[in-house]
């Protein structure tokens, strides 16, 4: 599938169906530019809507699809080259042994360093479990890091996006490295720990500490974590903000507070997302997104991301996460007393001589389980589609569809995104629609509405 979208990456010719729908967007913001201007000169208003100041959409289009073009395939030939080296790494550290190799290092270091006379097994393994993951951090640290340092400092910076400085990209890492440690080692003892207590249906026990964990974070990660990263300001008193809370109002969003987010020190993508719980709902917005939209097409959006929340997508996502974790952990204690499974990897355990509890998880996700997430990571992917879609409608019914419809046009100008697209490519990776499918519905459902209404 990566080869078939390469190929459409070395397609020089404009897509004829992407140009016949953002030409008729063209057409109708044109006829509507009109109509508005006429109305403000018979009112003597000499004001304009953003629409006025908008250029037509197709022939920006095409000027950068020669850009969007080479972007995406930079992009995939890197990602080609990574994906294999990363089938070979992975392959070679199997056969090798690196699991078995590093765990008896981990031990060895444990034995000489840390561990008292008085320590217990169970402890021990703790402990040797922390240096493992210790240890296995840095190494994958150290093997990524080229591939990082290229795709951020020569193939973002090449197209434009990337902002980051050298010193920006080593503090981020180090703060990355230091919550791993600060999060994960307290979550990885408590697991281990669960994991031993809970006999035979350990899993359900798991599966709680998952779903206590996950609220957690996402609680943690948007009010502590991200802003360790990002600055967050509140946004400035404009109309803006009070269309923004108006439109919260009207679907009944308990909205507590609107933040700009610095996301343009880092890259030129633009975002927006939502977090918080109960009535303590929280918008963000990136700061590139206010710079390459009108104020109208950003209610648009808005009115998209607030439709996955009214829709029930935000809880349906919820739930399917807690499902995939019970299923996974379930699927785990099937494997986790299978001997020979451990010893065809490399690994002397015998059943007086058990198998290290986080090698038996490493070794069941990274193999065993790996086929049935790629399974379920499709069904997701097809169903979060399906979301995308409905959160437009969502918004189109909301009187939005013009501005959406050319609010995502910007953003995929903007961030250089695909114009043309092999369907299998897409059905298998793309989590939202290409372009021209959201705005062909979108146009579809005003035809509809339209019928609806003379009817």
């Amino acid at each position: 599938m990566d080869e078939r979208q390469a190929k459409q990456y070395e397609v020089t010719e404009f897509p004829k169906q992407l140009e016949k729908t953002v030409s008729k967007i063209d057409s109708e913001k044109e006829t509507l530019t009109k109509d508005t201007t006429t109305k403000k000169e018979e009112k003597g208003d000499g004001g304009s809507s953003d629409l006025d100041k908008d250029a037509p959409m197709l022939p920006q289009l095409k000027d950068k699809f020669t850009k969007a073009q080479s972007y995406g395939s930079d992009k995939m030939q890197f990602g080609m080259i990574s994906s294999i080296y990363g089938v070979i790494e992975g392959t070679a550290f199997l056969l090798l042994g690196f699991l078995p190799y590093i765990w008896d290092l981990s031990t060895r270091l444990g034995q000489a360093y840390i561990f008292g006379m008085e320590e217990s097994v169970a402890d021990r393994e703790i402990t040797i479990t922390l240096i493992f993951l210790g240890v296995t951090t840095i190494i994958g640290t150290i093997m990524s890091l080229p591939f990082e340092i290229y795709s951020t400092f020569y193939i973002e910076k090449k197209h434009g996006f990337n902002k980051q400085t050298p010193s920006l990209f080593v503090t981020d890492k180090i703060k990355s490295l230091l919550l791993t440690m600060i999060i994960g080692g307290p979550f990885v003892i408590a697991l281990l720990k669960i994991i031993k207590w809970g006999g035979e249906h350990f899993y359900l026990y798991v599966w709680g500490f998952m779903f206590l964990f996950s609220v957690v974070m996402m609680t943690l990660v948007p009010l502590v974590i991200m802003p360790m990263f990002n600055k967050y300001e509140p946004l400035k008193d404009s109309e803006l903000k009070n269309q923004i809370y108006q439109l919260a109002d009207r679907i009944s969003y308990p909205l507590n507070k609107l933040f700009v987010m610095d996301g343009s020190k880092r890259s030129s993508h633009s975002n927006a997302f939502m977090f918080g719980f109960g009535k303590n709902k929280r918008i963000v917005l990136y700061d590139t997104l206010m710079e390459q939209v009108s104020d109208g097409e950003i209610l648009a959006i808005l009115g998209h991301e607030l439709g996955h929340w009214k829709l029930g997508h935000t809880m349906q996502n919820f739930i399917i996460t807690q499902m995939y974790t019970g299923f996974a952990f379930w699927g785990f204690s099937q494997c986790y007393t299978n001997v020979d499974l451990y010893r065809a990897f490399g690994f002397a355990c015998t059943d007086d001589n058990p198998i290290p509890t986080m090698i038996a998880l490493l070794l069941f996700f990274q193999t065993i389980f790996a086929p049935i997430d790629k399974v379920l990571t499709f069904v997701t992917t097809l169903l979060t589609r399906m979301n995308e879609f409905a959160a437009d409608r969502f918004s189109v019914e909301l009187g939005y569809s013009k501005l959406l419809q050319t609010g995502l046009c910007k953003i995929s100008l903007e961030n250089l995104g695909a114009m043309c697209v092999d369907p299998w490519y897409a059905m298998y990776h793309y989590s939202h629609p290409p372009l021209v499918e959201r705005l062909e519905a979108m146009m579809a459902l005003d035809i509809w509405m339209e019928k609806e209404k003379e009817a």
